[in-house]
């Protein structure tokens, strides 16, 4: 697989939640340039050229990241300090896609950087409809750094 001009970085353990995201995504046709990883290590080795991305170039970003706050091995708001902290990746608009609606959990990832943060919800509508809405909103409207 070329890992040339990703758009979107996915982070998602769920393979259900994962599976939804994409086709909510489709829907609003941003998905055409959309990497989904399975957890916060496989994200930081792309991000930073690591691994199985060692040969993708270090001068292309993607234009968002949505990420999973509760992963396995780094946590999405690992992920999210590790970003915002980086003069590199800073700029690279994060949302955080959670099952989590706790005070802390939202605050948190607001004081890190997120910008945004949509709880999945039990209705499938209801999440689909948010996630193609913000798919379209950050690919559309908002202007890359990068």
């Amino acid at each position: 697989m070329s890992y040339h001009n990703i758009e979107i970085l996915f982070v998602e353990d769920s393979a259900d939640d994962a599976a939804l995201t994409i086709r909510a995504l489709k829907k609003g046709g941003v998905t055409n340039k959309l990497l989904h990883v399975i957890n916060g290590a496989v994200a930081l080795d792309f991000l930073y050229c690591r691994g199985d991305f060692a040969s993708r170039s270090d001068k292309e970003y993607p234009k968002l990241i949505l990420l999973d706050l509760k992963m396995p091995k780094i946590s999405g708001v690992q992920v999210l300090e590790k970003i915002k902290s980086d003069p590199n990746l800073k700029s690279i608009p994060v949302v955080m896609l959670t099952s989590s609606n706790e005070g802390p959990d939202i605050e948190k990832c607001f004081m890190l950087g997120a910008n945004s943060y949509i709880v999945k919800p039990v209705d499938s509508d209801n999440f689909f409809k948010a996630v193609k809405e913000i798919g379209l909103y950050w690919m559309a409207l908002s202007q890359s750094a990068h």
